[in-house]
């Protein structure tokens, strides 16, 4: 498998993003309509709840092969939330999930330094969801937003990063 990069979505890229999306019956796991991109690109741009937003793309070899978003409140630089994570459909199966989600954590303890939790959530239903983020160290949070459950990911723990390949 290529190594897995996350590349800013940027003025030169963004559109790029447009044609990555999930099979429709995983669509309710990541976002409310189509093209992902869109809402994700959106809510950078308005700061939804809040918050502040850097969405990044999912790269293999150059190529966009998914999406992500961090955002974290203005006033709370130690909770970041990974929004919006999926893998196109195109390249599912292959492991490139696992591989992007510990991107996106070694990212967030690199570039984002006061981090010290990082949250998420995953509807009930998103059993292969669960397992992923379980597989990489994120745990049940015992809390649920808009439905869904909150797991967390402890960057303070020792190994939080579980290396069940």
């Amino acid at each position: 498998m290529a190594d897995i990069t996350l590349q800013e979505i940027t003025a030169a890229n963004w559109r790029a993003t447009l044609a990555l999306g999930v099979h429709p019956a995983q669509q309710r796991f990541v976002a409310d309509c189509q093209p992902i991109a869109a809402i994700v690109l959106a809510k950078a741009y308005v700061g939804a709840g809040g918050m502040h937003w850097q969405p990044y793309a999912i790269a293999a070899k150059e190529q966009f092969i998914g999406m992500l978003a961090l955002a974290h409140a203005p006033d709370n630089p130690t909770d970041y939330w990974l929004f919006h994570f999926f893998i196109d459909q195109r390249w599912q199966g292959q492991g490139y999930g696992r591989a992007a989600l510990r991107a996106a954590v070694e990212l967030v303890r690199a570039d984002y330094t006061h981090c010290q939790h990082i949250h998420l959530t995953v509807n009930p239903d998103n059993t292969p969801g669960q397992r992923l983020y379980a597989s990489v160290g994120f745990r049940p949070g015992g809390a649920q937003q808009h439905g869904e459950l909150v797991y967390i990911l402890d960057l303070a723990a020792p190994s939080s990063i579980a290396d069940n390949s």
